[in-house]
């Protein structure tokens, strides 16, 4: 038992490490979501350089998680770092496709798998509001391009048929992602056809004779009987 202080004492100082390092890596996962969302930001207002910036930002945040926690996998794999990480999937993700830029891979964003793919599920929302921006202005087929991307997500998505356990949640952020592709799969049709529509009334008023001096149709009312006598 005269060895217990010693003991404590080394653990003590063990425990000191792991609070500074886990106090770090909260602020660092802190910095590193705000990066990714002022990007996303960025990138549906068409800012390019800004977005990129702030991707660098975040890169350079990833990286420092990363190492830091190198010795510390407990703390690398908590909940709080690989929800910042996965905003960071989603965000070089979202940036890429919007762009018209190859996917970026798990291995060149540094991230576990089921982070990975729970931010490409996540992608699909953002990429349903570059959509509803587009669609803003008239039918475009950047909306249609945008909605084959969802597609193609989903249909990854779908067939990783793993445990929660294994894929970190990733089952509800398919359901999430398959509910956003059909509502925007609707706006995009409904949208669609009204420029349809509208095209079609605009050529019949050019194949109408007069048409540019039509005035409007005066109702007809019908004469009293008793004024005609």
């Amino acid at each position: 038992m005269h060895r217990l202080e010693e003991i404590a004492d080394k653990i003590r100082q063990d425990f000191d490490v792991q609070t500074a390092t886990r106090d770090k890596a909260l602020a660092q996962a802190r910095a590193l979501t705000r990066a990714c969302a002022l990007a996303i930001r960025a990138v549906h207002r068409d800012e390019t350089d800004v977005m990129q910036a702030h991707l660098g930002e975040a890169r350079k945040l990833a990286e420092s998680l990363r190492s830091d926690l190198a010795q510390y996998p407990d703390l690398y794999y908590a909940g709080y770092t690989q929800d910042a990480l996965k905003e960071y999937a989603e965000a070089s993700i979202t940036c890429a496709l919007i762009q018209y830029q190859p996917l970026p891979t798990p291995d060149e964003l540094g991230v576990i798998h089921p982070t990975y793919l729970n931010g490409l599920a996540e992608a699909v929302g953002e990429l349903r509001r570059r959509c509803l921006d587009i669609l803003r202005h008239g039918y475009s087929e950047d909306a249609e391009h945008q909605l084959g991307h969802m597609d193609d997500i989903y249909s990854v998505l779908v067939t990783m048929d793993y445990p929660d356990a294994i894929t970190n949640g990733l089952r509800r952020q398919t359901d999430v992602a398959r509910s956003i592709i059909e509502r925007t799969r609707g706006d995009i049709t409904f949208s669609q056809r009204g420029e349809h529509l509208e095209r079609s009334l605009s050529r019949l008023s050019q194949q109408l004779p007069g048409s540019d001096s039509l005035s409007p149709v005066q109702p007809v009312i019908p004469k009293n009987p008793e004024d005609e006598n």
